[in-house]
C-alpha cells in the first residue's frame, strides 16, 4: 500500500503558501472578481492552480494553447505569461460581461496580444479549428455536461506529447457520493472513467484545488 498524507485544512494552507506568490495584477483580478461577480466568483480557479498551469505551459514548451471557459481571465493570464515569444492562446467563452474584465487585465499585464478570445459555444469554436494538429496544451473548465466533447475535440487536434488539463474532476467530493445523480456530477464521473481508460493518453489525477486531471497524448 502506498504511503500518503491526508490533506486537511491546515496542510492545504501550508501547501498553498509554499508557491511563487501572485503579483499585484493577479491579486487585483482576484479581488475584482470577488467584488463584481458575487457568488459566481467560485468559478475562478484557485491561485495555486493558476501557478500550476503556468508551470505546465512553460515546462512543456507549449506555443499553442486552448482554453475552454475563461470567466474573468485569471487562468488565461497565467498561461499567456508562460508562453514563449510568438506563442498564442485561444480562449473560448460565452460571456461578454465576464470576459470584458479579462480583457482589461490581459492588457494591464501586457499579454493581450497573445490571446485570441472567441465568444460563442466552445464546441463550435473548437470544431472550426483545422483538423490537423494545432494545439500543444489545453485547459478545460466550463460546463460539465460538455466536458467529454471538449476533451475529444481538443485531443484530436493535440500534438503527441501535448497535455490536456481538466478542472473540477473531484467536484467537491461529490464524485464519491453515489446518492448524487445530478447531471453535472454524473458527467464528471463519466469523464473521469473515460480518461482513465483512454489508451490514447497517459493520465493522472492530482489533488490540487478541486482536482485536476492531466492527460498526455501518446505518440
Amino acid at each position: 500500500m502506498s504511503q500518503y498524507t491526508p490533506i486537511d485544512v491546515a496542510l492545504h494552507s501550508y501547501l498553498s503558501a509554499h508557491r511563487t506568490p501572485d503579483d499585484p495584477i493577479l491579486r487585483e483580478l482576484q479581488e475584482e472578481t470577488r467584488r463584481s461577480t458575487g457568488e459566481r466568483a467560485v468559478m475562478q480557479i484557485a491561485p495555486e492552480e493558476g501557478t500550476l498551469l503556468g508551470v505546465l505551459v512553460a515546462a512543456t514548451g507549449a506555443r499553442r494553447v486552448v482554453e475552454v471557459g475563461t470567466f474573468t481571465g485569471y487562468s488565461a493570464l497565467c498561461m499567456a505569461r508562460a508562453l514563449p515569444p510568438g506563442g498564442r492562446l485561444l480562449a473560448c467563452d460565452v460571456s461578454e460581461e465576464y470576459t470584458a474584465v479579462a480583457r482589461r487585465y490581459w492588457a494591464k499585464a501586457g499579454v493581450a496580444d497573445r490571446i485570441e478570445l472567441v465568444l460563442g459555444p466552445a464546441l463550435e469554436t473548437l470544431r472550426a479549428q483545422p483538423d490537423e494538429i494545432c494545439f500543444d496544451f489545453g485547459f478545460i473548465d466550463a460546463d460539465k455536461g460538455s466536458y467529454r466533447a471538449y476533451y475529444e475535440e481538443i485531443l484530436r487536434r493535440l500534438r503527441p506529447g501535448g497535455l490536456i488539463a481538466i478542472d473540477n474532476v473531484l467536484w467537491s467530493g461529490q464524485v464519491l457520493r453515489e446518492s448524487d445523480q445530478s447531471e453535472d456530477t454524473v458527467a464528471i464521473r463519466a469523464l473521469n472513467e473515460h480518461v482513465a481508460a483512454d489508451r490514447r493518453v497517459r493520465s493522472v489525477m492530482i489533488g490540487v484545488a478541486d482536482g485536476i486531471t492531466l492527460a498526455c497524448k501518446l505518440g
